[in-house]
């Protein structure tokens, strides 16, 4: 990643002091273009669908329990690209523990959350925006992102020191994850004909890539007008979102409908990636989503992306290539993806289709 830059193209405003000005109105370059505002119309919105709801708690049971489990995924992950899942193995109390301390850390005094601000070049720390563009139309939120794996670029000092627990619980919480993203992985493999590995060494085997990104919502005086996070598929292999049961937020978009998520208690919302996308020769959906903001309420979420070794090529499953389904992608590394995405910001779903064809 030798071009990043090392500078936002304008000074930086935090979304959260805008929020806790009292302000009537939001500022212009944060009211997106009618056609990318979100509607609260019944007649627009599939308020009476949810993403598919899956119990893990048999995985381990008998060949039928199983069976049915791993056909729910598959059926999730090729007509939604999302599902919620419960019993999933991470400790309820630990999720709890993990939203409260990055609660803790946004309602620091301002000077102590200043002291992690990032830079475009790696995007790790204290965040207010997405993509290089200036005087771009920016979300209202901000957000903190940080590395877990590979352990070379695992750095605690550049994770908060306040809340006092706040590192030894997200190294407890990453853990977990991680091994909840490998059991996944397998499954996915085996739903597609493939070996139980065979997505899991893709990715680069135990060198995976992993990081967290946790996203403040602040209140919003205008929510009508705005985003919290414009409409995107995420650029990695896959996601684990840990969301705030009690504000919806997230937004997934099917037959052209937007459908907000309502998170179960103690689930985790996972959804594909476009890298797996790309694995699985477009069997797998990596969907557009987006988020909503809330006039009376913030919110809180905590993302966290499983991911192939940047260096790696990525490119259709040879298994999945045959005269009669060729390949839909050319290989590309995971950092070159990833660098092509950063410098655009969110843009739709576009992003995977345009990449096939930037430069290499």
């Amino acid at each position: 990643m030798n071009n990043s830059p090392k500078d936002w193209p304008e000074p930086i405003v935090r979304v959260q002091s805008l929020s806790e000005s009292g302000l009537p109105v939001i500022p212009d370059r944060y009211i997106k273009p009618p056609d990318q505002r979100p509607s609260f119309s019944p007649a627009t919105q599939a308020s009476h669908v949810n993403i598919p709801l899956i119990d893990l708690g048999d995985l381990n049971g008998d060949h039928e329990k199983r069976t049915a489990i791993t056909e729910q995924i598959f059926q999730a992950s090729t007509e939604w690209g999302f599902f919620q899942v419960v019993n999933h193995g991470v400790c309820p109390q630990l999720m709890d523990r993990a939203r409260q301390a990055w609660y803790g850390f946004f309602h620091q005094p301002m000077e102590v959350k200043q002291a992690y601000a990032n830079s475009p070049k790696t995007y790790e720390g204290y965040g207010s925006r997405l993509g290089l563009e200036k005087g771009a139309i920016l979300d209202w939120g901000d957000y903190y992102y940080l590395h877990y794996l590979p352990s070379s670029l695992k750095d605690q000092n550049k994770w908060p020191a306040l809340p006092s627990d706040l590192r030894a619980v997200i190294d407890e919480y990453s853990a977990q994850v991680v091994k909840f993203c490998g059991a996944l992985m397998k499954i996915l493999s085996q739903n597609l004909g493939l070996g139980d590995e065979a997505l899991q060494d893709a990715f680069g085997g135990e060198n995976i890539g992993a990081c967290l990104r946790v996203n403040f919502y602040p209140k919003c005086p205008q929510p009508e007008l705005t985003l919290g996070l414009s409409s995107h598929s995420d650029p990695g292999g896959l996601t684990v979102l840990l969301a705030d049961e009690n504000v919806a937020g997230l937004q997934v978009r099917k037959n052209d409908m937007w459908t907000t998520v309502k998170p179960a208690p103690h689930a985790f919302i996972v959804n594909i990636g476009d890298q797996i996308q790309v694995l699985s020769n477009a069997k797998y959906k990596s969907v557009e989503h987006r988020v909503i903001v809330n006039s009376d309420r913030e919110r809180i979420s905590l993302a966290f992306f499983y991911n192939p070794k940047s260096d790696l090529l990525i490119e259709p499953a040879k298994e999945l290539v045959t005269p009669e389904t060729p390949a839909l992608y050319p290989a590309m590394t995971f950092d070159q993806y990833r660098l092509y995405i950063r410098t655009r910001g969110p843009r739709g779903k576009s992003q995977l289709g345009e990449s096939q064809s930037s430069p290499r």
